[in-house]
This record gives structure tokens, sequence and C-alpha cells, in this order.
């Protein structure tokens, strides 16, 4: 222990001094130490104490006694003021500083050397140690009579032994396994009783003198009752309100054994309480010179010189500890010295009790200096604490220091902590086990730091909190395992849709090449293709066949870009962008975010989304994507995009050129009948709880429902009619009383047709209303509750029914058929011709009808000057202006034709013509109906028909050359639907048509043309 100069050298000398002169007579010196509640206290002179004891608690003050004390303490100050003249080298002033006394030398042979049954008490939470005088409460009135007994009688003493069990506090055990095995034998020095008569504890006042083992509990006769709290006769006399003091003398001590035992068994008849036969322990043998024994003792007295200079609580418990002593040193008795050491640290109670019941003197001094050194620790922490909380105080924050001081110290300490410093430890260990970028780990390292600071009632508290969690709840540095398994992702895209081989085609390039790689960097596909055709469900099926978690959010009608980039933090109710939010539900840095109705986004006041996406969909960018909320870069490089879009003329160019367009065409006849028989009639069936029925859709019916029903190019609405089959079948089940109970009725009882309602078996029998009422009701019966809130009993339909839907009954489930016929015209007129066009739901037959309105007169047909210029195209059918301007080019090209082939012919020039494209309520527009408004009109002029089974399609330029086209496939598909077998269409397409699969092209013959005058001769116009 360290002594910080002379005057702490002066403070020691004095106490030695005055404890000299009490030692020397003055027996009513009160300087002796006092004992602490709840801490030991060290005390060497156990009448000293007692008197000291009782003075501390004495309620009438003597005030010329005060002041005879105080001069008498003055005098020994002086007395050692003068002494220290002579100063003692610096070991002699450490060992003084940790010294104590033989602990009653003088006294000690009082005790007696052997005292086997004693009166036990159970203490909690920290053992005595030999020598150490200690305070404990007692609340049992059993035993506090029993106390009293004690001291009456000229015995007390007792043995004390801790509980195991903190939490348990009792004056009496029944058990021995409730306590420890070793506990100290120690000697009442004084009782005292609270003036307070709601108060029924007693304080006794303990001095510990060695170490005791418990052998066994002792069995008496059980106690009489006593009148009152157990202490009433010895408080008969004492007036109500006053503190009782009870000194044991010293001359108690000399009873012998046998009569304490006749004494203890005559109080244990009398009193209720735990009694133990003990024998004595004794330290093993050790040398004090060894040198592992003076160092440990070397280094206890270091540490406590050091914790004096940081903690004045020690510094003052060493104080009255070293004023007490009057003999040899501590530093001179190991086995005191680790005693001291322990009751003088904060350790836990098993670490204390192991220190008390170790015998090993040498293994003591280790253990005691490990607690010592925890305390040390401690209290370093707490004098870093102070000095960091005082440098940051400033003049207005002085009034907050304490509540700063202690918020320092549970930090430090780890000790329980309010909801902010929880909030703020789960946020950093969140961050810690994410891989957070740099960057990303300086913004959160700022954002903590922040919050650290704010109020929890603050504004900007809930706003920096919800950054911090966004921020700490992305998958930062994690990543889902992908499979490059091409025959399990075939087998998966196989399961789940039918066809669609372009796009089966690409998601296995995409795998074979992350394969080669070892690792895929994300793609930006989009799949473009009339509704129904399965766009958004394929993309389910690449994320399972690729083993990434899945997201979809549509962008349809979207208007605001905070949607895609997210909001400013600066905003009340702020969030994060669809992307960001897609991150954090899926929980990896992979996934397969699937972008719906690309096509349909809208333009706002609030920015144009289309733009916003750029950045998104660019893979050249998206490694640091911007949200507003995050402010962070946001690594999109490894997430595979996947957009799907009605049509790609809508979508800007710069957004389009950074996907990869897949186009999904329409399905043909038999691709749909397929489809229903594979797919959708067994999810239809199971929907409607027909599972395992025999009731099932011939494909001739399945085939009428694609032709004369569900002609679009999806499969939309051939599910819709597919559902509705069912339906109608289970409620013709059910209504021809077919279905019973399940598992009531075996299947063979059912009849193979419709059952009469009559032969279904009857449900168990209900009780009627009145019966209900008469009975008597059981509010606790399992049967009551049971029937309260019963769930509808399931039906079942027997194997031995059956019931297919054939082509002639369809009319009866889905009405008649939408569709009459394949096509418009079985035989086309002069002037009629069949077109293709492609729209948004697919592609369609598109007929193109012309008629001579009315013949000019000869004068008007000449112009009044012969020039025959009085013939006109009128065109109607809500077209466009592209397709309005196609008409009157086809007009003059038309017109130009015909004059070149027959100057003399006069039919323009007289003819007033009405163009038509039926289907007016639908509004058409494009320029790839122009070879086939030319054939029509060419057809009109030559009164000749065309063949009804050719179809054609292509731009036409003014001077007859024949331009590329979109959608040949989609209108490919709708020409196989209707019939032809002859298609037409630009050469610039060759490629696209040799690239159709060879099921669409089966039974149809390609003409390609770049000229319009080859095409009359492959429609049945030539010359």
């Amino acid at each position: 222990m360290r002594i910080p100069g002379a005057p702490a050298r002066r403070w020691f000398q004095a106490s030695a001094a005055a404890l000299k002169k009490r030692d020397g007579g003055s027996g009513d010196d009160d300087d002796a130490a006092k004992p602490r509640e709840g801490a030991d206290a060290a005390e060497a002179d156990p009448e000293a104490d007692a008197e000291a004891e009782a003075e501390t608690h004495t309620t009438a003050e003597d005030r010329g006694g005060r002041r005879r004390r105080t001069a008498r303490r003055q005098e020994g100050e002086q007395r050692a003021s003068a002494g220290s003249r002579e100063q003692p080298d610096p070991l002699t002033q450490l060992k003084r500083a940790v010294g104590v006394a033989d602990y009653g030398q003088g006294q000690q042979s009082f005790i007696p050397d052997s005292y086997p049954n004693v009166m036990m008490l159970p203490i909690t939470r920290r053992p005595l140690f030999p020598s150490l005088y200690k305070s404990i409460q007692v609340q049992d009135p059993q035993v506090i009579g029993a106390l009293k007994e004690l001291v009456e009688r000229g015995e007390p003493y007792v043995a004390t032994f801790m509980l195991k069990n903190d939490d348990k506090d009792v004056d009496s055990i029944q058990s021995a396994d409730e306590v420890h095995e070793i506990g100290v034998f120690s000697r009442i020095m004084s009782i005292y009783v609270s003036p307070n008569p709601e108060d029924k504890h007693l304080t006794v006042a303990l001095y510990p003198w060695r170490r005791v083992r418990m052998k066994r509990i002792l069995e008496g006769a059980p106690a009489s009752p006593k009148d009152g709290d157990g202490g009433a006769q010895q408080d008969d006399a004492q007036p109500a309100g006053t503190a009782t003091i009870t000194t044991a003398t010293a001359t108690t001590a000399t009873t012998q054994p046998d009569g304490a035992k006749q004494v203890l068994e005559s109080i244990k008849s009398e009193y209720d309480f735990t009694a133990l036969e003990v024998e004595n322990v004794e330290d093993m043998p050790y040398d004090i010179k060894d040198a592992t024994i003076s160092a440990t003792m070397s280094e206890i007295v270091s540490v406590l010189r050091e914790i004096t200079t940081m903690n004045p609580m020690f510094r003052e418990q060493i104080h009255h500890f070293a004023s007490a002593q009057v003999s040899k040193a501590v530093f001179e008795n190991p086995s005191k010295l680790a005693d001291f050491a322990a009751a003088l640290s904060g350790g836990s109670s098993e670490e204390l009790q192991d220190i008390l019941s170790d015998l090993n003197v040498a293994t003591r001094l280790e253990k005691a200096l490990v607690v010592l050194k925890k305390e040390l620790m401690n209290a370093q922490l707490q004098n870093k604490i102070s000095k960091d909380v005082e440098a940051k105080i400033s003049k207005r924050q002085r009034d907050f220091y304490l509540m700063e001081q202690l918020k320092g110290i549970k930090r430090e300490l780890g000790l329980e902590s309010d909801g902010k410093d929880k909030l703020i430890e789960q946020f950093r260990a969140k961050a810690e086990s994410l891989q957070m970028p740099a960057e990303v780990k300086k913004v959160f390292d700022e954002e903590i730091g922040k919050l650290a600071h704010l109020e929890p009632a603050a504004s900007e508290f809930n706003v920096t909190r919800n950054y911090l969690d966004w921020l700490t709840q992305l998958p930062w540095g994690k990543c889902s395992v992908e499979d490059y398994d091409l025959g399990r992702a075939k087998t998966v895209l196989d399961e789940d849709h039918y066809g669609l081989d372009d796009v089966k085609q690409r998601i296995l390039e995409f795998i074979a090449v992350g394969k080669l790689r070892g690792a895929v960097q994300g793609k930006i596909l989009c799949f473009v293709g009339p509704p129904g055709v399965g766009k958004t469900s394929i993309g389910k099926s690449i994320a399972r066949s690729l083993g990434r978690e899945f997201f979809r959010f549509s962008v349809g009608g979207l208007t605001d870009v905070a949607e895609i980039k997210g909001h400013r933090r600066t905003y009340v109710g702020a969030m994060p962008g669809k992307v960001v939010q897609a991150l954090k539900r899926v929980q990896t840095e992979n996934p397969l975010l699937l972008i719906d109705e690309i096509d349909k986004l809208g333009r706002g006041h609030q920015g144009d989304p289309a733009s916003a996406l750029l950045e998104l969909l660019d893979p050249e960018q998206n490694n640091a994507f911007l949200d507003h909320y995050m402010d962070v870069p946001v690594d999109l490089s490894r997430v595979l995009f996947v957009c799907t879009a009605n049509v790609t003329d809508t979508i800007p160019g710069p957004l389009l050129d950074r996907m990869e367009i897949i186009r999904l065409s329409g399905y043909l006849a038999d691709e749909k009948l397929a489809i229903a028989q594979r797919y959708l009639a067994p999810q239809a069936k199971e929907a409607a709880g027909l599972e395992g029925a025999a009731v099932s859709l011939s494909d001739e019916a399945v085939d009428v429902l694609v032709r004369s029903y569900c002609r679009e190019s999806g499969v939309r609405n051939l599910k819709k009619h597919v559902e509705k089959i069912f339906r109608k079948a289970a409620l013709k089940i059910i209504e021809s009383g077919a279905a019973v109970p399940a598992a009531a009725v075996p299947a063979a009882a059912v009849p193979a047709a419709a059952v009469p309602a009559a032969a279904v078996p009857a449900a168990p029998a209900q009780p009627s209303k009145a019966a209900s009422d008469k009975a008597p009701k059981d509010n606790n019966s399992k049967d009551n509750n049971k029937g309260a809130a019963q769930p509808p009993q399931r039906m079942t339909v027997p194997e031995s029914y059956s019931l297919q839907v054939t082509a002639d009954a369809l009319k009866d489930y889905v009405g008649p058929p939408i569709f009459d016929s394949d096509r418009l015209y079985d035989t086309t007129p002069a002037g009629v011709v069949m077109g293709l066009a492609w729209t948004s739901m697919g592609g369609s037959a598109l007929y193109i009808e012309s008629v001579v309105e009315s013949v000019a007169p000869a004068a008007a047909r000449d112009g009044g000057d012969g020039s025959g210029s009085g013939g006109r195209l009128h065109a109607t059918g809500q077209l466009g202006d592209v397709m309005k301007e196609s008409s009157t080019l086809a007009y003059t090209y038309v017109r130009a034709l015909v004059s070149r082939r027959d100057p003399e012919s006069r039919f323009f020039g007289s003819s007033i013509i009405h163009m038509h494209v039926p289907e007016g309520a639908t509004p058409k527009d494009g320029p790839s109906a122009g070879v086939t408004m030319a054939t029509a009109l060419l057809s009109l002029a030559l009164g000749r028909p065309v063949r009804p089974d050719v179809a054609m399609t292509g731009e036409l330029t003014l001077t007859g050359r024949v331009l590329k086209i979109g959608g040949l496939k989609e209108k490919t598909i709708a020409a196989r639907r209707s019939g032809v077998k002859r298609i037409v269409f630009p050469r610039a397409n060759i490629a696209d048509w040799e690239e159709l699969p060879a099921n669409v092209k089966e039974g149809i013959e390609g003409c390609p043309v770049d000229h319009y005058e080859q095409i009359p001769p492959l429609v049945g116009l030539d010359a």
C-alpha cells in the first residue's frame, strides 16, 4: 500500500499512539473501529469493540463525556506526533499501514479451544472471516430468544455458515446441504434491539475466531411455545421504544464445554433454532519463508497500496483497521493477510467461500490476490470513467454531472443499462455479423455516435434509429448459394412451364457461363409478350432453378421517382426505395428481382421513374446504386433483374437499350391443349375439392374450348374456363348426392352414376332445439366446447363415381361458343384480303374490305377536261394516322400499277371506293397493312378474288418496295389459327421466319417478297 507523503505517515502514527493510550487504561476511548452493516470491518480487540458498539448505539448522548474523549484523542495524536521524529524504515511504514495485532492476544486464552456443540446462524452473500468483525441481523423470534439466552447464560458463542442459495434468507436450516461445509466459530460481542416497536429484527455483533467444519445437525426436543416474539422474558421490564444493548463480558469465556453443552440443550428445549456439532480446522503446515508465499504477500500489499490511492473508501477502511491494531502486523501472518484481503474485496460469494474453505495458505493467498486484483481493476475503471466524464463536462452540463457519471460507469462495467444503451448494443451486434464495406462502416459509426448523444425524446432520435435499423438489416456480404446444375434447372423449368424454349435456353446459357466462371454477374432480362403467356411465373421458376431468392414488385402506373430511389431522410415517414426494401426482405445480395409491367411506367410532377431505372438497370453503374434514403452505395451487380412488358413501344430507348429482350409469343392450339391437361386441369381440380375424384376433361373438350372459347394468345382466359368447368362439376356432384362424408362409407357402397340424395348416408344426428334447451348445460364439458364453432364436415367423392366433360356437354358448363368459325370469310369475294396484325394481346387475322361505293358521272370522271380524276378513296374502321396514310399510299400505288398495266382502264378515275377494316370499335394503327390494302384494291379493280387461304403482311412504299415488319411469329400463329396455308411477308424478315419453331410453321408456306409486283401471282391475281 502506497503512503502518499509525510501527512499520511503522521496519520498512521497518530492512530497507533492513540491505540497505545487506550490499551494503557483509557477504556473510554471511542476511536475503535465500528461495525459496518453489510461489509467486513477489521477488529482485533473484542472487548474494545463491544464497548465501541455499545457506545455507538447509545441513545443518550453525554456531551461532557464526548468532550473528554475528544481531549484524550487529541492528546494521543500529539504524543504520536512527538514520537514521529524517529522515522521507521519504509517497510515498517508499509506494515503499519495494513498491520493488525494478533487479534486479541490477551483475550484468546479465555476462548475454549474446543466447542463442539454450538448454535448455528446461516448468513448470505458474504462469509465471515476469522478475526474480522461483522454485524448481522436476525428476524426469527425463536432465534432471537435463543441468542439472548446464550448471552444471559454466559455462553455467547455461535457458528456462522454461508447459505448456498443467495436468494434464500433464513435464520435456521433443515438440512446440512443448505449451507457450505466450512464456517467460522464466532463470539457474540453485543446484541442490539431496535427502538422501533414495529421493527422485530435483532442486530448481533460477531467476532469470528477460527474456522470450523460442520459434522452434523443436532436434534433436540421441540421448543415449547413462547409468548410474544421469543424475547419477551428479557424485555418485560424495558420501556417500549428504547434501544437495548447487551454486551458479553470476558469472564463468560471460562465456561467449560460440558457446561456449555448443558446450557445449549436447555435453550434448545425452549427455542427452535439450529444447533450443530462442529470441529476445528487448522491451516496446513507452511513455511513463512517460502519465496512464493513472500512474493504473494508482497503483491497483496502492493495492490492494497495502489487501491488506497484510487478509492477513498478503501483508504478509510484500512485506516480504521490499522488504528485498531496494537501488535503483530498482518504482513507477517500470511493466513490473516489472505483473510483480510478477501474480506476487503468485493468478490462473489463463491469466490469468498472458496477462500474461506481453502486450508492451504499458499493457494489461499493466491485466490485472495485474484479477487483483490479484480477490485483494483474496478477501481481503475472507476477512476478512468471519472476522469473521462469530468473532461466532457462543460459549464452548461454541470447540473447533469452525477447522471453522466452513472451512465459512464454502467457502460464501462457492462452493468444494466437503459433502453438507448441496449439499442446501441443491438445495432453494434448486428453490424459485427455483417461484412459492411468501409464506406458504409464509416457512416454506421458516425450515426451510432450521433445516436448516443441524442435524447430518446428528441425527434431526431427516431430518425437516426430508423436509419440505423435499415442500415443493419441489409444483407451486406450475404449471398445465397447458387445451383449450377443444368439438369436440375431444365427439370424445374419444364415442370412449371410448357414451351417457352427461348426463355429456357437463355437461362441454361446463364447457368453454363456461371458454371465455367465459378461466379455470375447480374443480368437484366426483359420478357416481352402478350398477357397470360407466363412472363411473371417464369421468373419464379428461374429463381427456383438457380437457387436464388425471389422478389416481385410492379411499376405499372408508377409516377413517383421516390418509389425507386427512396425518399430523403428529411421527410417525415421517409423510406428506402423498392430495391432496398427487396434486399431487406430476401436477406441476400444475389436475389432475382422481377420488375413487372415496366412498359406501363407513368410520368408525373414527382419525376420520371423510367429515367430513375437507368441507373438501376445499368450493369456498369448498379454496383454502386445510391438510394436517396440510405445515402450509401449499395452493390446490385449480383442481382438478376427480370422485367416484363407487353410491348416495347412505350419503353424509353435508353432503358430498352440496357435490357436483353426475350420475346414470348402466344401459344398454339396444341400447346394450349397440353398446358390445359398438364397444368390447368390438375390445379383447377384441386381448387374445386375434387382431388382424387374421377372427374376429367376430354381432349376434344379442351380442343373445342381453345378454338371456340379461348382464342387469345395466352392461357389466362383458358384457365378461367377450366376452373369454371370443375366448379360446375363439383356443384353437380353435390346436387346429385354422390358426395359422402370423408371416411364414412366404403367407396363400393355408392352407385357408379349419379346417386339420388336419399341414398347418401345421413350425417350424425343432431339433437333437436327443444331437446337441447331441456338438456342441462355444462360449460366445462369438452363436448359442449366442440359443438360451439365446428368447421363444416369435409365431403369426398367415391372412387366408383366418374364424370368426364366431353365436347358435346361443354356448353352446359361454359355456355355457347363465342367463336362460331375460325374465319370471317370461308370464300373471300373480290376486294377482300386477309391481313395479319400484331397487338399487345398477340397476333390476329385482320380482313381488309373494299367496295365500289358509286361510279362518278362521265363529266366527273373526265374532270371536265377528260383527265379522269373523279374517283376517290374513303377509309373507315377507327384507323390511326399511320394506317390512314398507308391506305392513301396503297390507293395511289395500285392506281398507278393498273394504269401501267392497262392504260385504257378508267376504274379508279370513275369509282368512289370505300375501304373498311372490321371490328370498328377497336383502334388500329401501324404500317404493316400496306400490302394488304393494296391487294384488296387490286382485287377490286380486277374484279377477281384472292385465294382464301392466303394472308399477308408488310409495309408498302410509294414505289412498291415491301419493308420489314415486326411480330412475325405472333402473326404466323394467328394465321395458323385461322387455317391459312400461305403467308406473304417481307424478304427482310426471312431470318425471323427461319427461327420459327417447326410446329408453328407446320402446314404453312412462307413467301418472302421484296417488291409488290411479286405478290399478285402468289394470291391468284396474275395477268
